[in-house]
């Protein structure tokens, strides 16, 4: 495998893209955790954010070996609405869950196309794989548990 520090410049971008959406999504993921009624939701949202908070971390360390700067907090355009996740607080669980999982499909979809900018053999791909394992696993419960509810 080649290190990271052989990727061409415009993948230090789109990493850089990536952290700031998973402080977005941190910062969403607290916001939903206050207003949840559910403990069970709380508390598998709160694994996820711990997630979102390994992301930075991981995605940090090859930002690093690249030589660019790496993000401390979320983006000033703040990619992903936090409002509609207070918004939807007003309106109980369900809607909470509702902007949880068109967050969740806006990070998935920037994995997925993260990893079209990185060649299978770098060792950053393992990483962006593992995340997006992540993210998918994050959508297909909070899919799951929206619809378990009326």
């Amino acid at each position: 495998m080649t290190s990271t520090s052989n990727l061409r410049p415009d993948v230090a971008k789109v990493l850089r893209e990536l952290v700031y959406l998973d402080y977005d999504a941190i910062e969403a993921y607290e916001a939903a955790i206050d207003r949840l009624d559910n403990p069970e939701f709380r508390a598998q949202l709160t694994a996820f954010c711990e997630d979102h908070r390994r992301h930075t971390n991981n995605l940090a360390s090859h930002i690093h070996e690249i030589g660019a700067e790496i993000p401390e907090g979320p983006d000033f355009k703040r990619i992903l609405i936090e409002g509609k996740v207070i918004i939807a607080g007003l309106a109980g669980d369900k809607a909470i869950l509702a902007a949880m999982r068109a967050n969740e499909h806006a990070t998935n979809k920037a994995y997925e196309k993260a990893l079209e900018h990185v060649d299978p053999t770098e060792k950053l791909h393992a990483t962006l794989h593992a995340n997006l394992m992540d993210e998918r696993k994050h959508l297909d419960w909070i899919e799951k548990a929206h619809d378990s509810l009326k």
